[in-house]
């Protein structure tokens, strides 16, 4: 059977638009510029959890090179708002500015999601014994729906989507919950985990922290669709 390639090799059409659209040629970037890099580094962090459940599906290692490029990018992007976020924030009105703001939180948790998606791979990319099947189809299961979340954090930024971003975190408790249940059954299988399978938990881990994050920008979304921030409202939210 030949090999699905990639995403990160041949970037569909809308990423080669937005990487356009966001390049800068001028000295001084516009708020909308600053706003198409972010929505490029959606597109990135979700190419490098596509490629994270294709090395754990096949053990690509196009899979693997794609992630690193992808965590590279990520931090590029990074870099860049950081730098211009700044003097632009200056030059707009209040409205404008909370949106870069917002992109700020944004570009934060999008650069975190790479570094976890390449350390996930990288705990299992020098291992020797085949990956146990049960923990391989609850790693996928995870990726997989880190997929659909970043997914919907790309489209909710595209245009707002509450009901999206509401969805992200319904399905975040799924993460969680197939990430408890493999850490339980490794303690449950031995009285103490086995050295040789630390590297799996890790990468549960860092599956399970990419959730957090994408949590995070869903209620960022969920902010500027609404005009108020979740992260400083003591009453929980019913996702239902």
């Amino acid at each position: 059977m030949a090999q699905r390639r990639s995403p990160r090799v041949k970037r569909s059409a809308s990423h080669a638009a937005v990487s356009a659209a966001a390049a800068v040629s001028t000295s001084e970037v516009s708020s909308d510029e600053l706003q198409g890099l972010v929505l490029k580094a959606c597109l990135t962090a979700r190419d490098s959890v596509f490629n994270v459940r294709d090395f754990l599906t096949t053990s690509s290692r196009m899979a693997f090179l794609a992630i690193k490029d992808c965590e590279k990018e990520l931090d590029q992007i990074e870099r860049k708002i950081d730098e211009e976020l700044p003097g632009a924030i200056t030059r707009v009105g209040e409205a404008k500015a909370r949106q870069l703001l917002a992109c700020l939180k944004f570009i934060t948790d999008l650069e975190r999601i790479g570094d976890l998606a390449y350390s996930a791979v990288m705990q299992l990319h020098s291992r020797r014994e085949k990956l146990p099947a049960k923990d391989s189809r609850q790693l996928i299961e995870m990726s997989s729906l880190l997929c659909e979340m970043l997914e919907q954090v790309h489209q909710g930024f595209s245009e707002p989507d509450v009901e999206g971003a509401r969805k992200i975190l319904r399905v975040d408790p799924e993460v969680d919950r197939v990430c408890h249940a493999l850490f339980q059954r490794h303690l449950a299988e031995t009285s103490s985990p086995d050295p040789q399978n630390f590297d799996i938990l890790l990468t549960a881990q860092a599956l399970e922290r990419i959730g957090d994050h994408a949590k995070n920008l869903a209620e960022e979304l969920i902010g500027l669709a609404e005009g108020r921030s979740l992260r400083h409202t003591t009453k929980k939210l019913n996702y239902a």
